[in-house]
């Protein structure tokens, strides 16, 4: 079944889009770019809810079987196999359409794939699933301008053309439908053989902010059934730790359409929100979210063997019919436990007991809407903030959210945002994670705070600079009990505050992508509790300070990319508790202290081939891994606004 899309297929004219009952997404799509010419026939089948006998019994009759019923489905089966040998060798092309990730489902694809290593049968499975013990998945893209217009086209006007509708009126409906071949087919069979009033009505409408799911049932229903799917598996789950995929999903629409979702924000969240308190079990969550084809997980950095627990370089992206569906379900949700508001000025349910648990608001401006004020903030627990301006003042309102768990505030311009109203936060006794994006961190430095429940806090993409250099500002004032301190792709870090070093409670220490800092402070052994030292691709990074040796508690220590390091600690071999090194791309080092050979507990190295020359002389027992390195590229336009 793998071997058939091995590369992509051409696309076919629209008269060759095939009519079909199924509520698959990818089905009007995939028939546009199937090898109609490469078989000598070609049979499809909808398997949806059927069972396993009903679909086998069709493929029967569709053979040419004069059986009315076989008495099982292995009769039926043994049947086929009989059948399929004597077309000898002419091919034939299966679709199995709408197929669902159910057990039942993969049992079928089992006996399916069996027969057609038996015969000349190629098989070809659409599915809102991936199957990944039958072979890699082709994903399929929204539609473009082009494609979704022709197929509105087929869709919507009546052959005999017997009315006008204006071109640009058109375009304005198909791009409400957002690529989803679906939705473009089900508007354009409503629109059809209607006057022009109605074509306007239904966008107008829409352009005012109602969602397309109020008017067309059939789009609704089509995609609330991957939802009642999730709803179904965590309803089955024993652990309450895996009840959450349909929360998941819905958390999903709290970020902003068409940018893309950092998981680690996600983790932040479920973290807090679902008790989720090791990072993969998120990722878990996203990785079947992703296999339902309900989101889309993306990793900068393709090292598919390398699971280190950070998750930096991980980010969603949804196609925004889906990111719409969320938006909607939240809003049917009876508890009200999402608020999302899209729009400074947009209208805030009409409920006096909405008690959110997430707030999210997003406002190129940063302006915020004035009916706020009916809405009881006390319960939210996590806020996410979204703006595109130079400066940004948090809500007054924040002070009243004395249950706020997580902050995340994204500035989506190209350079770091001004925050102020910093020191609201000060009067928060639950926040234990902040998030912060594009922010110029000097604007958050300027007045001393005091953050004691802190426990992570999150820099990316923020402008630090001389930040900490102000006196009046200590980090380890403002952070004393933070456990976790996350600094990601802060181009103009030049060196840590010495003070940082005082937050003796600090068990990880993830700096990457900052490529100008240059040194650690020299005190850094005083972070006692230290677990985990991530310095990756800071490549002006030269040496490491004598005291490093004092981290009396650090397990892992990563310095991959860190091109500059010329050499490690001579008495590195005193880090008695160090499990785990990766120095991947430390291309500069020449050899490695006699010391290493003290490292009693290490266990795992990730290297290169030269490096691990190095290790071998020493003959210690452990895992020596090397990894070829791929980069994906495609992750690149997400990070455009």
């Amino acid at each position: 079944m793998a071997d058939l899309v091995a590369e992509p297929p051409v696309q076919e004219t629209m008269d060759e889009i095939k009519e079909t009952n199924s509520n698959n997404l990818l089905v009007t799509a995939l028939f546009c770019c199937v090898w109609i010419d490469k078989f000598n026939k070609n049979i499809f089948l909808t398997v949806s809810t059927k069972s396993n006998y009903i679909v086998v019994q069709e493929l029967c009759q569709k053979l040419g079987s004069l059986e009315p019923a076989f008495q099982n489905e292995d009769i039926a089966f043994n049947w086929l196999q009989e059948s399929l040998k004597e077309t000898g060798q002419n091919p034939l092309l299966l679709i199995l359409d709408d197929v669902s990730p159910e057990s039942e489902s993969e049992s079928l694809l089992d006996k399916f794939d069996d027969l057609s290593k038996r015969s000349n049968c190629s098989i070809l499975v659409t599915s809102r699933s991936s199957f990944p013990r039958f072979g890699s998945p082709y994903a399929l893209d929204a539609l473009n301008d082009k494609d979704a217009m022709a197929l509105f086209r087929y869709s919507a006007i009546r052959e005999d053309k017997s009315y006008y509708i204006r071109e640009d009126l058109q375009k304005k409906i198909v791009k409400h439908c957002k690529g989803c071949p679906l939705a473009i087919k089900v508007v354009g069979k409503s629109l059809r053989g209607k006057f022009a009033e109605s074509w306007h009505k239904k966008e107008s409408e829409w352009s005012k902010g109602a969602s397309i799911f109020d008017t067309e049932t059939e789009v609704l229903l089509c995609l609330k059934s991957s939802l009642d799917a999730l709803d179904e598996k965590d309803q089955n789950a024993l652990d309450e730790k895996d009840q959450h995929n349909k929360d998941c999903f819905l958390d999903l629409g709290a970020f902003p359409e068409d940018q893309r979702i950092p998981a680690v924000a996600l983790i932040d969240m479920w973290a807090e929100l679902y008790g989720l308190d090791e990072d993969f079990l998120s990722i878990h969550y996203l990785q079947e979210l992703s296999s339902r084809s309900l989101a889309n997980l993306v990793v900068t950095r393709k090292e598919k063997m390398l699971a280190d627990g950070y998750y930096s370089e991980h980010f969603v992206s949804q196609h925004d019919m889906l990111r719409d569906l969320a938006v909607f379900e939240a809003k049917l949700d009876p508890n009200k436990t999402r608020l999302i508001i899209d729009k400074c000025g947009g209208k805030v349910q009409k409920h006096q007991s909405i008690q959110p648990r997430i707030l999210s608001i997003s406002s190129a401006d940063g302006e915020l809407s004035k009916n706020l004020h009916k809405i009881q903030l006390s319960e939210v627990e996590v806020l996410v903030l979204n703006f595109q301006t130079k400066n940004y003042a948090l809500p007054e309102f924040v002070a009243e959210m004395k249950n706020l768990k997580v902050l995340i505030v994204t500035n989506h311009d190209s350079l770091p945002a001004e925050l102020s109203n910093f020191l609201l936060l000060d009067s928060l006794p639950k926040l234990k994670r902040i998030r912060l994006e594009r922010i110029s961190i000097h604007s958050i430095t300027k007045t001393p705070i005091q953050l004691k429940s802190l426990k992570k806090i999150s820099l990316f993409m923020c402008s630090i600079g001389q930040a900490f250099s102000n006196s009046s500002f200590k980090i380890s004032n403002a952070f004393q009990n933070l456990e976790e301190l996350n600094i990601d792709y802060c181009s103009d870090l030049l060196e840590l505050p010495v003070d940082l070093c005082d937050l003796i409670e600090l068990k990880k220490l993830n700096i990457t992508h900052c490529h100008k800092l240059s040194s650690l402070p020299s005190e850094i052994g005083k972070l006692i509790n230290l677990e985990v030292l991530r310095l990756k691709s800071c490549t002006y990074l030269e040496t490491f300070p004598a005291s490093i040796t004092n981290l009396e508690k650090l397990n892992s220590l990563d310095i991959s990319d860190c091109f500059s390091i010329k050499e490690l600690p001579d008495n590195i071999g005193e880090i008695s508790t160090l499990e785990k090194i990766n120095m991947r791309q430390c291309s500069r080092l020449n050899d490695l202290p006699a010391s290493v050979s003290d490292l009693k507990k290490l266990t795992e190295v990730i290297c290169d081939e030269d490096t691990k020359e190095f290790w071998e002389i020493f003959g210690l027992d452990i895992d020596i891994r090397v990894l070829k390195e791929e980069f994906d590229l495609n992750w690149l336009k997400m990070f455009q606004s």
